[in-house]
């Protein structure tokens, strides 16, 4: 069913089974592979995508999202090069302000302006430009038998959403990359999608729909506990959540807890929020029978997507991705 000229792709966390689940991707016709980007939550992004590259032929690599802090950029520069020349052509690299992956070690996201300083740095890095870096300057200086030839163009998206957001994205990258809705006025616009491809007739509170669509779920509560602690009360049994949380950790060390399984699991903590979901474990996610795929396909193109980033998560990616596959008619 794909449409004219939209792009379905996969967003996987760099796990174990990362190659596994990156071939079988390539194998069913996905796109491109993006990886996350939260090393005290899945392993190393960079390694990961180094290994994909070497196991797999075609499919298109990206980050979704690279978090700048988490690097200094002329460490971003080099691993940007290293997978150029591992897997020419094939790399993408989505970058945000940071949430998860900077609650995870304690700190608030990013400013849109630290987050534009950084690109438009690695940018000239990229080009082989001199570029002032905390009053120092830098360059990528490796020889040709070290390093592909400068410029390296690896196209950039950013994730930052609010009119400054797209502005800066106009200024700074290629495209964006939204998540739970189309966004239009790009040439390049991806927007990451969650959710299950439903059986037939299969029922929105079956224990399979709970762990494929409750990982997703359950951070919508996590979001809103960061704002405000107490805001996780609002959440179907948020607030007996809350005292478990309170009880398993220090406050100090809450953050730590309340982030881990992001976005693949339904850990013991989270289960007492998906077991209360009920049809609202649906969240912003897309979790409908084949034909409701399709339908929701067709609205994000006419929303101004370009490309569909599918996210799965649960016990079973690869029934996902099939499934997924099947229903986008690749």
């Amino acid at each position: 069913m794909r449409g004219n000229g939209m792009k379905i792709s996969c967003g996987l966390a760099p796990a174990l089974a990362v190659v596994d689940h990156a071939q079988l991707a390539e194998s069913l016709g996905y796109d491109r592979v993006w990886l996350y980007d939260s090393p005290a939550i899945y392993l190393d992004i960079w390694v990961s995508l180094a290994r994909v590259a070497e196991h797999t032929d075609h499919i298109g690599l990206g980050t979704a999202v690279l978090v700048p802090s988490l690097r200094h950029v002329v460490a971003t520069a080099s691993a940007i090069a290293s997978i150029e020349a591992a897997a020419p052509g094939r790399l993408a690299c989505g970058f945000g302000t940071g949430a998860t992956a900077r609650w995870t070690v304690g700190k608030d996201a990013l400013s849109l302006k630290a987050t534009g300083d950084y690109l438009r740095q690695l940018r000239g890095l990229l080009r082989g430009d001199v570029v002032e870096v905390d009053d120092e300057k830098v360059q990528m200086c490796q020889l040709p038998a070290y390093a592909p030839a400068r410029p390296i163009d690896v196209p950039f998206l950013l994730s930052a959403l609010g009119p400054k957001g797209q502005q800066l994205a106009r200024e700074v990258a290629d495209g964006v990359m939204t998540v739970g809705f189309g966004l239009g006025g790009f040439d390049w616009s991806a927007q990451l999608v969650v959710g299950t491809v439903l059986n037939a007739g299969e029922s929105l509170e079956s224990d399979r729909v709970k762990a494929s669509a409750g990982p997703w779920y359950a951070i919508m509560a996590h979001g809103a506990w960061e704002s405000l602690p107490v805001a996780a009360d609002g959440f179907p049994a948020g607030a007996e959540w809350r005292a478990e949380l309170e009880s398993l950790r220090p406050e100090e060390e809450r953050h730590l807890a309340v982030h881990e399984g992001h976005a693949t699991t339904v850990t013991d903590l989270d289960r007492i929020l998906v077991d209360a979901a009920g049809d609202g474990i649906v969240g912003l996610g897309w979790v409908a029978e084949a034909d409701g795929i399709r339908t929701k396909l067709k609205e994000s193109e006419a929303a101004g997507s370009t490309e569909i980033i599918f996210a799965p998560s649960g016990p079973d990616i690869e029934r996902e991705l099939r499934l997924f596959a099947e229903a986008a008619g690749l």
